[in-house]
């Protein structure tokens, strides 16, 4: 079966990465945890306190970071320079400066590069804020994903508590509209919706449901592309 490159993009605490796993594994494709890529940049830069407003000290920090995913038991795990950091990236003090970090044009550059690298030969599910605009334009499926922030907050408090960190949900939904600010209005690959994408709105779905449609689309893509090359 031919494989494509499926981009979903959208607002943070929408379920992306859960989904973008969940249709990963269905289809037997390589899952790129974009987000943790930028989380493992701001807990570095964090951990070695580097001046953000500074370019070059940015730009040197950039040359000392590695970032690579191995697979454990219970799913991928995010390694930086060899360790594994998958819990403390969940953080909040890391999701409070990542969109901050993520708006640099040299760490969005540093990123996109790998990013289209990993990507090379298809087969690949990526969720972010610019996949299907910046990273992969010419992604054969884009899905863009939005719910009410009420959604969004109890699924990232629920997601948090999970880890043992406990937040009320006015600090979380500042944090939320906070990353939605910026994500949208940075001058370096904002979150946008591309033009080809298709809206899912994952409001009143389970995490099963939001994975099953995404699994429809890609197979429904899969097919009317084959029938293209036939």
């Amino acid at each position: 079966m031919r494989k494509i490159i499926i981009a979903i993009d959208g607002y943070s605490a929408c379920g992306k990465s859960s989904t973008a796993k969940m249709v990963a594994e269905a289809l037997g494709y390589i899952y790129i945890d974009s987000g943790a890529m930028y989380r493992a940049v701001t807990l570095y830069f964090h951990e070695h306190h580097v001046t953000l407003s500074n370019e070059r000290e940015v730009e040197k920090a950039l040359e000392g970071i590695s970032i690579e995913f191995k697979r454990h038991d219970d799913g991928l795990h995010t390694y930086l320079n060899g360790m594994n950091v998958e819990d403390e990236i969940r953080k909040m003090y890391v999701s409070q400066n990542v969109s901050e970090v993520s708006a640099l044009a040299a760490v969005r550059r540093q990123m996109v590069g790998q990013q289209q690298k990993m990507g090379k030969h298809k087969g690949v599910v990526m969720d972010g804020r610019d996949i299907g605009t910046v990273v992969f334009p010419d992604a054969e499926l884009k899905v863009f994903m939005m719910a009410e922030m009420s959604v969004r907050a109890y699924r990232r408090q629920l997601e948090l508590l999970n880890k043992q960190q406990m937040l009320n949900l006015d600090e979380i939904v500042e944090n939320l509209e906070k990353r939605d600010h910026i994500d949208s209005t940075r001058a370096e690959s904002p979150l946008t919706q591309a033009e080809d994408a298709l809206i899912l709105d994952t409001t009143n779905l389970t995490l099963e449901e939001q994975a099953d449609i995404v699994v429809g689309m890609a197979l429904e893509r899969i097919l009317d592309d084959s029938k293209k090359l036939v």
